[in-house]
């Protein structure tokens, strides 16, 4: 029961240095960001069209969500 009473040792807080200049991250691919939206956008694009190839009205209401989503986001972004 003396345990519990008294007080444990805080520990101590570590911090880490910042590297000056740009962040030379290895674990970070900033040079793939573009390469990454053109590889999502295809993708989107596949989709679609494996969509559309079985349900051609399917097709059109991805197609509508996707253009209301981009128009809801500009106007959001604007304000």
């Amino acid at each position: 029961m003396n345990l519990l009473a008294q007080e444990l040792p805080l520990p101590k807080s570590i911090q880490a240095t910042p590297i000056p200049g740009k962040n030379q991250d290895p674990l970070i691919a900033h040079n793939l960001q573009k390469e990454q939206y053109v590889g999502i956008i295809g993708l989107a694009i596949a989709l679609v069209t494996a969509v559309g190839f079985f349900s051609r009205r399917f097709e059109y209401a991805i197609v509508f969500a996707l253009v209301l989503s981009a128009i809801i986001i500009a106007f959001f972004l604007s304000v």
